[in-house]
């Protein structure tokens, strides 16, 4: 399986183990949690605020973009931090980390 399928497929791994943890919000973050500098965006959003409406948006902007996927990625062990008790999502997020830091 090409990469960029690999990726998606995590991607749709994470949103639905955000699904069925109860972490998938229906309502956008007001326009203003998104202007952060902040790495994670941790002055204006919760990690899995992040992860549905940053990481996965341009995640699949890239995918969909035909663009270079990054290949120093590595979110796993901030999120062992935000959110410890959800061990199913830190798993999906390890896998996209091993994923993307295969080296050729």
């Amino acid at each position: 399986m090409m990469i960029e399928n690999q990726v998606r497929q995590i991607l749709q791994d994470i949103e639905q183990v955000m699904r069925d943890l109860a972490l998938w919000e229906e309502v956008a973050p007001e326009p203003e949690a998104f202007e952060s500098k902040e790495p994670f965006a941790v002055d204006t959003m919760s990690g899995e605020q992040w992860l549905q409406w940053i990481l996965l948006p341009r995640f699949y902007a890239l995918l969909d973009a035909n663009a270079t996927l990054p290949t120093r990625f590595s979110i796993t062990p901030y999120f062992e931090v935000a959110l410890p008790q959800h061990g199913r999502l830190l798993t999906a997020l390890q896998r996209l980390d091993d994923l993307l830091n295969i080296e050729d």
